[in-house]
């Protein structure tokens, strides 16, 4: 029977190998620390944490994620051990996203449990405010035996106050180590969908204005409205009227205070309910349900797509867990009884000690083959609901292979998301996983042209590989003018070398571009400047409350900018336009896409790693570099591929460039 523990609270513990769960509502990173009899951790090596996640007897996570599972051998630790204290904290704020306090997140969960899946002890860590860092629980040893004890010991200044409470002299150094190492982590993680709006409450909700260095940012996660990204539509409300501006702030004058601004009549009804999802046809006895597109909850069949195939990536990460669990704990299990085995001498003599070993042997095959049954069972029914929902994918979600895109027609609205390629896994290669990222972007691209090695073994020289990393940088540039309506999507290119001529010519001979790509120096510094002071004038309306006191003519559309050959062309004062675009173009609809080497930059040293970090890490051969935000397996990431020999791209383009001509007229 489980126990149910309230802060202060302890329970025995009969097993020494166990599993802790953590479940929280938004990304936290977990470590866990070893102290002795008075509490004090001796020294950094003492911490298992992001950084540094195997210690004697313990492993951790090593990214940030909404779920852990942290394995502990209390068997493994020294005797100089007495205490095991599980910490959680909230990731560093990267410029102004994510919550800051526990207080604006659901109350983290956590459960200890037998390898086996076994819970011995839960604790709901209730009542954080301020606090960015927590104690969750310890595992503390007494007269030999170990026990759990709930503990949720919060902290303001979050780790470094948490790592100094507990006598570690380097507590700043090693929590600045530990951010850093989560900040690596973050910079590979594909972000979760934001929440819904309550079905409840479909008025339109009024964007804050924008917030100044000095002003903060409402944490993520926060109860209350979340106010719309620059230009885009708020979070599950599609479609609904009200007056707004062109920068997505409410001109109505009672909109002033922030809240929801409800623009329907008083004396009219509230609007109908959305119509019921499809219904799947009845299934066989025992027999599982047939999917159906579009079966999730949304108001629009493009919402409830957008839900089933995030709802279908949760699960594919959940059944590969605990298939990857149930075979951590059958190889322990084998481990122990071959241990026993060998330790007894009386199964050295004769035939004993091989039955030990093959029962052993044959226990861990009959637990491996149950689990793998599992997962085939819920794979198969994955991949049947794939089969269904990928037809049915507007061109936003569609590959480029799905003839959807033969009867294109230029949108007339911002669609929900796009697609920027798939995701698998290697326990389900019969399923590609659709990778959606919302729009508009929260963050810039960064397309990876120095990776020359492929996961099946062959290479590609560097020169190829920026041949296709191009190729994926225009793809991605194309979907996006594709999706977006005429004149609502401006693409900028800077190749200071010409070395991308070839692959932009699909921008460029379609006429899509806003003008031919700038080439040299000066064609760097023309452009960036231009894009800054954007930024700049932008800035300074939406802070002053002014939004149409932009200069006449002001294009207002959102601006992507595919940087080619970097660092070729750019001096400090480029690289430093560079950054800021990186950091404030976003939220005010201007973004980046770099096509480019790190290493090749290298000679800046440190001073690019923020930028490496905010932006999201794309490759043009499938590679293992992405993470899912619940339980942060590594996903192999597969970009777009438009079909050898297809025109379907430029045909696209084409018909972009015809409307864009029209609404210009």
């Amino acid at each position: 029977m489980t126990a149910e523990l309230v802060r202060g609270q302890n329970h025995p513990l009969s097993q020494s190998r166990l599993e802790i769960r953590i479940s929280a509502g938004t990304p936290v990173a977990a470590a866990a620390a070893l102290s002795d009899e008075n509490g004090r951790i001796h020294g950094t090596e003492w911490v298992a944490h992001p950084g540094a996640p195997v210690q004697p007897g313990l492993e951790v996570s090593r990214q940030a994620a909404a779920d852990h599972r942290l394995a502990v051998d209390l068997d493994a630790m020294t005797e100089a051990v007495h205490r095991v204290s599980v910490l959680l904290a909230l990731p560093a704020p990267n410029g102004g996203a994510g919550p800051a306090r526990f207080g604006a997140v659901a109350a983290p969960f956590v459960a200890v449990t037998g390898l086996d899946g076994t819970e011995v002890a839960s604790y709901t860590i209730t009542g954080l405010d301020l606090e960015s860092a927590v104690v969750a629980l310890e595992l503390y040893r007494r007269q030999g035996a170990w026990k759990v004890r709930a503990v949720g010991q919060g902290y303001a200044g979050g780790l470094a106050e948490l790592f100094a409470d507990q006598g570690l002299s380097e507590a700043a150094q090693l929590a600045s180590g530990i951010d850093e190492a989560v900040a690596r982590g973050l910079a590979r993680s594909v972000q979760a969908p934001p929440p819904r709006t309550s079905e409840g409450d479909r008025s339109r909700q009024a964007a804050a204005p924008a917030v100044g260095p000095d002003q903060g940012s409402a944490p993520q996660g926060a109860p209350g409205p979340v106010p719309p990204a620059y230009g885009g539509q708020p979070s599950g409300g599609q479609g609904q009227g009200g007056p707004q501006s062109a920068y997505g702030v409410a001109t109505d004058p009672h909109a002033a205070s922030g809240g929801p601004v409800n623009y329907s009549h008083p004396g009219r009804q509230t609007s109908a309910p959305p119509p019921p999802p499809p219904a799947a046809p009845p299934a066989q006895p025992g027999q599982p349900a047939q999917p159906v597109a579009g079966d999730a909850t949304g108001w629009s069949m493009e919402e409830r797509l957008y839900n089933q195939v995030w709802g279908m990536f949760e699960d594919l990460a959940r059944t590969a867990a605990a298939y990857r669990s149930a075979v951590d704990f059958a190889e322990s299990r084998m481990d122990k009884e071959l241990e026993q085995a060998l330790s007894d001498p009386r199964s050295r003599i004769g035939g004993q000690g091989d039955a030990a070993r093959e029962a052993a042997r044959a226990r861990y095959s009959q637990l491996v083959d149950r689990a793998r049954a599992s997962l085939d069972r819920d794979v198969a029914q994955l991949v049947a609901e794939s089969q269904v929902v990928e037809p049915a994918l507007p061109p936003a979600f569609a590959r480029w292979d799905n003839p959807c895109w033969h009867a294109y027609r230029v949108p007339m609205e911002i669609p929900m998301a796009l697609r920027l390629g798939d995701l698998r896994l290697p326990e389900a290669e019969a399923i590609r996983i659709p990778m959606l990222l919302r729009l508009p972007l929260e963050r810039g691209l960064w397309i990876d042209s120095g990776r020359t090695d492929s996961l099946d073994g062959t290479f590609t020289d560097s020169h190829d590989m920026r041949r296709l990393a191009m190729d994926t940088a225009v793809a991605h540039a194309a979907r996006l003018l594709a999706v977006y309506p005429a004149g609502e999507f401006t693409v900028h290119v800077v190749d200071p070398a010409g070395s991308g001529a070839q692959a932009l010519a699909p921008l460029s001979q379609t006429g899509v571009l806003a003008g031919p790509p700038a080439q040299g120096a000066a064609g760097v510094t023309e452009v960036l400047a231009r894009l800054t002071q954007r930024v700049d004038l932008v800035q300074m309306a939406l802070r002053g409350g002014a939004p149409d006191a932009l200069p006449p003519g002001f294009d207002t559309s959102q601006q992507l900018l595919i940087v080619n050959d970097f660092p070729h062309g750019f001096d400090d004062r480029a690289v430093n336009q560079l950054r800021y675009l990186v950091d404030e173009g976003p939220s005010v609809g201007v973004h980046l896409m770099m096509v480019a080497d790190r290493e090749e930059s290298a000679g800046y040293g440190p001073l690019l790693d923020p930028l490496w970090r905010a932006l999201l890490r794309l490759t043009p051969v499938p590679d293992e570099h992405l993470a899912d935000p619940w339980v942060g397996h590594a996903w192999t990431y597969e970009p777009p591929a438009v079909p050898h020999g297809s025109e379907v791209l430029r045909q696209v383009l084409t018909k972009v460039a015809e409307a864009r001509r029209t609404w210009d007229k």
